[in-house]
């Protein structure tokens, strides 16, 4: 009787563990409760990731920007080390308008503190050109690009939008850490947990991707990965990404980084286009000084 009684209780549990995990490539995806009913109903839970794993809508929302009109508004502050305290720091409000496929940037406002500007004009610090060489136009400029990349920062700027427009993607031309990043590698899948759920980004429903490290790794598997964290929200009426949140570290003797991002996204029309980006992060790199910088970029007021 009491053989008869454990199986009865024992195959529920075993059968609905088998229901709120997906396969998909080797990796084993956890399901909460919400997305279990939703594939019952016909939700395509391997579909949607391999959505995921290819999407190149936030890519294309990026490249938005060069072809609409907006304001933006802008605050960079470089701290120190501990991120406490601001020593350098521009707040400014800028638009951008088009014109015969031009665009150009007009400044409406502009506070700087500390020596966020060299003597020639330049910027003193790495973050704040890096951002100036993503969303600051100077002059006028047709087309997607100025020009065709020259010099390390111009690579360095290529590399930062890869991991901007597709986190997740290994990169190429950065030694060490460029194939680490590629979460879906078949190789690396085993250090992190994946899971779709069900969630609500800034009022929209959503199904949300996630890609976070395994708890507990030792020291020389973690050394084989970057990102601690991919997370991901697509609306479930477009399948267009509406958030973002990502954070990636590594540690050597050489250098090391600890960077933290979160992407906000609109729509003007059909064009998808990020509202607002968020960046929290310290670098440490050959032949520079340790550069710790947080940033919030708010866009609005788009025109075609």
């Amino acid at each position: 009787m009491r053989k008869i009684l454990l199986t009865l209780f024992v195959i529920p549990v075993i059968s609905a563990s088998a229901q709120d995990t997906a396969r998909y490539k080797g990796m084993t995806v956890n399901l909460d409760e919400h997305v279990v009913k939703a594939k019952r109903i016909g939700f395509d839970v391997n579909g949607f990731i391999r959505r995921v794993e290819e999407d190149t809508t936030f890519y294309r929302a990026f490249k938005n920007l060069r072809i609409v009109g907006f304001t933006a508004d802008n605050d960079i502050r470089i701290t120190d080390k501990k991120g406490g305290k601001t020593i350098a720091s521009l707040v400014s409000r800028t638009q951008q308008h088009m014109q015969n496929g031009c665009r150009s940037m007009q400044v409406i406002s502009e506070k700087t503190t500390g020596n966020f500007y060299g003597r020639k004009g330049g910027y003193n610090y790495y973050t704040a050109e890096l951002y100036a060489n993503l969303f600051f136009t100077k002059g006028t400029v047709c087309g997607d690009e100025s020009g065709p990349a020259k010099g390390s920062l111009a690579r360095h700027r290529s590399q930062l939008k890869q991991l901007i427009f597709n986190p997740g993607k290994p990169i190429t031309g950065v030694p060490v850490v460029g194939s680490k990043v590629a979460v879906f590698d078949r190789n690396l899948m085993r250090y992190y947990d994946f899971s779709v759920t069900s969630g609500n980004f800034a009022g929209t429903e959503c199904y949300v991707f996630g890609a976070v490290m395994k708890k507990n790794l030792n020291s020389i598997d973690r050394a084989e990965i970057v990102y601690d964290e991919l997370i991901t929200w697509f609306s479930k009426e477009t399948m267009e990404i509406v958030g973002r949140r990502y954070s990636l570290s590594y540690k050597t003797l050489i250098f090391d980084f600890n960077v933290k991002m979160n992407v906000q996204m609109t729509k003007l029309g059909d064009l998808l286009l990020p509202a607002v980006i968020t960046y929290d992060g310290t670098w440490n790199v050959p032949f520079k000084k340790r550069e710790t910088a947080v940033f919030t970029a708010r866009f609005s007021e788009f025109r075609n």
